[in-house]
């Protein structure tokens, strides 16, 4: 496939035998990786645009990271919650002064979907109520109660039941949004930027008119910003954009920039509902997680990374609507590419120029989920490639 090479080491058949075998994979095994520039084990120089599903916020063995980590390490490997650590308060304060102002407080877990599931049980907790409003298309995690509020999740569900009622508001529909948003509801979750649904950005006006909705019944509204958020939307977090403040926020994915974490960030108004043993993880928070979480933080203000991802994205508009790219939409480097054909073959077109970017859940939508750290001449070889796969229509 694509030419490639199988080294006499290559792990695909290992994975195969002994991991689930529940991951489509790439054809192409990763030795190193160096700012956006992943290096194969047969000597191929990919330019990375997908970013590990949107996680290498930084790219790969920025200085930054690398130095933040090792040191924490070499200081201090692991301690748990039952005791404070300077590191996690650090991160905790550095994390909620870039948030929509009011998110005063954060609850540090491993994982985005972690993040979502324990925002949704502190919904629940809160108003009593049973009963959660999605959006259609969007994506929120696989378990209990995360995959119970993603779109299509019964494909793969597999629980015999759902925590709570569930109902889906149809994406950017404000008269069903008023309509459906009632004092039955716990809460109402979205994403400001659909990820997984190929960087699909809701309206202002629908967005607006959720927070309106859930304020006026006592709904908590919940930004899933496992994606969207960290710059990658050219804000720190997309419903910044939006001036919208949700109750409760969810973060993941480039927070750690490749160290695993995620973060639940809450209003004072939720806050006090919660003491201890209301809520609980083992890893969440720990220390080598915060002091990534620091790092990825400082690195983004002090390389102006918000600048530059707003400057990417005004030249991939520019310049990447060419070859089979019909309409470009989503957020800063939460982008998805309209293609006149399926996505996927563009996705193996360009990965024969050594450029990887990835698929969707719609078929015909390019996710670009590249670094914040993206150069002017990584947009310039996307294009140059796009421009060499024939449109087949315009």
């Amino acid at each position: 496939m694509l030419g490639e090479h199988i080294p006499e080491t290559d792990p695909r058949p290992r994975e195969a035998a002994t991991p689930l075998a529940v991951y489509g994979q790439l054809p192409f095994v990763p030795e190193r990786a160096t700012g956006c520039d992943i290096v194969t084990t047969d000597g191929r120089h990919i330019l990375d645009l997908y970013g590990g599903h949107a996680v290498a916020a930084l790219g790969y063995g920025h200085p930054a990271l690398i130095d933040a980590i090792n040191q924490q390490c070499s200081r201090l490997l692991f301690q748990s919650n039952a005791v404070a650590l300077e590191v996690r308060a650090q991160a905790a304060e550095k994390l909620t002064a870039i948030a929509p102002a009011g998110l005063s407080r954060a609850f540090f877990v491993n994982s985005g979907a972690e993040a979502n599931e324990n925002a949704l049980r502190m919904a629940c907790v809160v108003t009593q109520r049973n009963k959660v409003l999605a959006i259609t298309q969007g994506f929120h995690g696989r378990t209990a109660a995360a995959g119970a509020v993603t779109w299509n999740s019964q494909k793969w569900y597999g629980f015999p039941q759902l925590p709570f009622d569930v109902d889906f508001i149809p994406r950017d529909d404000c008269d069903a949004a008023r309509r459906m948003i009632d004092r039955e509801v716990a809460a109402v979750i979205f994403e400001p930027v659909q990820g997984v649904a190929g960087a699909y950005a809701l309206s202002h006006e629908f967005v607006t008119t959720l927070r309106d909705r859930t304020r006026r019944h006592g709904v908590l509204l919940i930004a899933d910003e496992v994606q969207s958020g960290m710059g990658r939307s050219g804000q720190y977090f997309a419903v910044q954009a939006h001036e919208v403040l949700p109750d409760i926020l969810t973060s993941a994915k480039s927070l750690g920039g490749g160290i695993p974490c995620g973060a639940v960030l809450c209003s004072d108004d939720v806050a006090p509902h919660f003491g201890p043993g209301d809520l609980g993880t083992t890893f969440g928070g720990g220390p080598v997680a915060a002091a990534a979480i620091n790092a990825v933080i400082d690195t983004i203000d002090a390389e102006e990374l918000l600048h530059n991802v707003r400057e990417r994205e005004a030249q991939i508009r520019e310049h990447c609507l060419v070859g089979p790219v019909q309409k470009i939409r989503g957020m800063g480097l939460l982008l998805g590419l309209v293609c006149d054909r399926p996505a996927a073959e563009v996705r193996d077109a360009l990965l024969e120029h050594d450029i990887l970017t990835g698929t969707s859940g719609d078929p015909n939508v390019l996710r670009i989920l590249a670094p914040l750290v993206l150069h002017a001449e990584h947009v310039d070889r996307l294009a140059l490639a796009l421009e060499s796969i024939p449109a087949l229509h315009r």
